[in-house]
């Protein structure tokens, strides 16, 4: 072959590395070199593929003895459209060669382009019958129109791409006006591929049992419900000193290209175009916890029962792209400290790479206290501060924002934070109506109620890669026998599972999943180690099982899930979200009926909250913060943080508040000597 690039595997870059620009346009090229100048590629999404797993581990294990590690190609995956079909092609960038380039069936959508759907924005406000819509309005000139374009949602099989645009209004002096104050009543739907104008739709703003009637008329009232700082009306504002995070000897962390070595963690921090972010080959005190941990999935549906809104349905990892969408985050504002930034990159339309600055990033901080004792007969104390590892990222899908924040501590837990914010998307609200379904928000605007259901998926690796899912659940003991004579005595019944599926929810039986390996005993408990999955109870999808909305998320249906392990099957939801019908993934998975005990598997947790709005989550939501937590249970035979520094104020450089009523408070106690009690 004379495309054949001859690499020394020493000089290979490593395969959890992300895509870099070269790679990028080697894929494209390869595709667009296959096709005739008539068939040109619409690219929608291009990334690295994992390396097989199998491949993977004996390169882990080659690179963790000191050893020369086996040469892995490189292979990116590409989603374009020629026509308008959609297909996914897998290109070996080492070779310079399409491995495969498949045309999916006629009805399968690819992730939406950021570039598509701005163009989109422009056509719904720019098409001639969208102008006469809004010629309607009459509006001043200090008003202008805005549009939202959203994935169409499902409500039939649809073979088409289509975009459903909601429109708004906004202040026309300011960009930053909130245009989800003032919702429209007539939303244009268009193929997004071919530009056609599809229909217009026009929306229910009416009680319950109103329908929408086309009643565009003069729009004269703008209560606009504004955020930002020069338009949100608050002239005073608070008294807020500086507080600086400090780290005058630099951050604990130390970083090789994206390998992270951190208060005894070891692991690979690797920005992605779909999930943001993944986590590749986490250890802990030299000991394998998890190969593999990422978001894979988050479906928002929302609860209005009235036609178009009962189509608003977002994956927005499948049909959109976290990566894609990645904040870039700025030093003082999305984190503190000192910050380890990592880029991102997207193609665009043309498989040209797109450079996303900043969408990851890494730092410490403090969290309280991490244990304490204070011996009562001496008044000695022990104490250590809980200091955290915080790998973030921000990405904006459209009204909401969604920090992922993936946290290690110094005991071997991890915990998995979600925080929402942004704006709700809001619906068009006639004056003095309510409805049950949505919280009033604005004088002529709903937040219907919605959901945001996400799925992260956890490869585990507890001491090995063949690990085994069990939950155990707290009981009482039998009443008024010999061995609980005083009818107080409770216990704990383990049960393994051993077939692919999902675990049920028993909070009353304080029911706690844990990954264990069977294999490996605590000489201390005489069980196996395991880490326990700390995830409260929560409500779950709403939508009837019948529904479109439940049948395209079986994942949501159900907190935690247990599945053999394959190469590739990443995505709860299956790989293509966009107007699915069915749920391709954990859902069709789970249901092969695989044998999971003692062997290599996937655990995918469901975070799930129901939101109700409230008119303090309106014009800008204070964050909602929900989280998982993956905690070493027997996993060691003590408290692994033992060989922490005590903490004291020679460390942490405290100061006392001044007080002239106290002035011999400088002479207070130290945290690590006497104190009182």
């Amino acid at each position: 072959m004379s495309d054949v690039l001859c690499f020394e595997p020493s000089i290979m870059t490593h395969p959890f590395n992300p895509m870099t620009d070269e790679e990028m346009l080697i894929c494209s090229k390869l595709i667009k070199d296959s096709y005739s100048a008539a068939d040109k590629p619409h690219f929608l999404q291009i990334d690295r593929l994992d390396p097989p797993k199998k491949d993977m581990i004996k390169y882990l294990e080659a690179e963790k003895a000191g050893h020369s590690v086996p040469f892995i190609a490189r292979v990116l995956y590409a989603y374009f459209y020629i026509g308008d079909i959609l297909h996914k092609a897998l290109v070996n960038t080492t070779y310079h060669h399409v491995i495969t380039d498949q045309a999916l069936p006629k009805g399968v959508q690819g992730p939406l382009l950021p570039e598509d759907v701005a163009e989109m924005e422009k056509l719904a406000t720019s098409h001639p019958i969208c102008k006469a819509e809004i010629a309607k309005l009459k509006l001043p000139s200090s008003v202008r129109v805005v549009c939202d374009p959203w994935m169409n949602g499902v409500d039939c099989v649809e073979d088409r791409l289509l975009c459903q645009c909601y429109m708004y209004l906004a202040n026309a002096n300011h960009s930053e006006s909130n245009h989800y104050s003032l919702p429209l009543k007539f939303s244009p739907v268009f193929e997004m591929l071919t530009k056609k104008f599809v229909r217009m739709d026009y929306l229910p703003s009416g009680g319950v049992g109103e329908e929408a009637i086309q009643d565009t008329l003069p729009w004269t009232k703008f209560p606009f419900v504004e955020y930002h700082p020069d338009l949100n009306g608050e002239s005073q504002i608070r008294d807020l000193k500086p507080l600086i995070i400090e780290q005058p000897e630099g951050p604990s962390f130390s970083i090789e290209d994206h390998r992270i070595k951190w208060q005894e963690w070891d692991f690979y921090v690797i920005p992605t175009v779909r999930e943001g972010l993944v986590l590749y080959n986490i250890h802990f005190k030299g000991r394998s916890i998890i190969y593999r941990l990422s978001m894979s999935e988050m479906t928002v549906p929302y609860g209005d029962p009235r036609s178009p809104f009962h189509r608003k349905q977002a994956f927005d990892l499948g049909d959109c792209g976290f990566g894609t969408n990645g904040n870039r985050l700025s030093l003082g504002c999305d984190c503190l400290g000192v910050i380890k930034y990592f880029d991102n990159r997207r193609t665009n339309r043309d498989g040209e790479p797109q450079f996303i600055p900043n969408t990851v990033c890494l730092h410490e901080q403090d969290y309280g206290l991490l244990y304490k004792h204070v011996n009562f007969r001496t008044l000695q104390s022990v104490v250590a501060r809980r200091r955290e590892l915080v790998i973030q990222t921000i990405a904006t899908v459209a009204n909401y924002e969604y920090s992922i924040n993936y946290i290690f501590d110094q005991v071997g837990e991890i915990k998995i934070q979600v925080r929402a914010t942004g704006i709700l998307s809001t619906m068009p609200l006639d004056e003095g109506v309510t409805v049950p379904w949505g919280t009033n928000v604005g004088p002529m605007a709903l937040a219907s109620y919605h959901q945001h259901l996400l799925s992260f998926r956890v490869d585990p690796a507890l001491d090995g890669h063949n690990n085994t899912v069990c939950y155990d659940d707290v009981l009482r003991m039998e009443p008024n026998t010999k061995l609980n004579p005083n009818n107080v005595g409770f216990y704990t019944k383990r049960t393994i599972v051993q077939k692919s599926g999902y675990i049920d929810q028993s909070p009353f039986t304080n029911r706690a999943p844990k990954i264990i390996n069977e294999h490996v005993i605590n000489k201390i408990s005489k069980k196996p180690v395991a880490y326990k999955i700390v995830m409260p109870a929560r409500q779950l999808m709403m939508a009837d099982p019948n529904s479109y909305n439940a049948k395209r998320a079986q994942y949501a249906q159900q907190q935690v899930w247990v599945t053999k392990y394959h190469d590739n099957e990443l995505y709860a939801a299956g790989e293509f979200t966009n107007q699915s019908q069915d749920d391709t993934g954990v859902g069709e998975w789970a249901a092969r009926n695989d044998q999971v005990r003692d062997t290599d598997n996937v655990v995918w947790l469901t975070l799930g909250f129901t939101h109700i709005p409230k008119c303090e989550d309106f014009p800008v939501m204070p964050v909602e913060i929900h989280e998982i937590g993956l905690t070493p249970f027997g996993f060691f035979e003590k408290n692994p943080a033992l060989d922490l520094p005590q903490a004291s104020n020679a460390f942490n450089k405290s100061q006392y508040y001044p007080d002239s009523d106290h002035p011999s408070s400088a002479h207070g106690p130290s945290c690590c000597h006497k104190s009182s009690l």
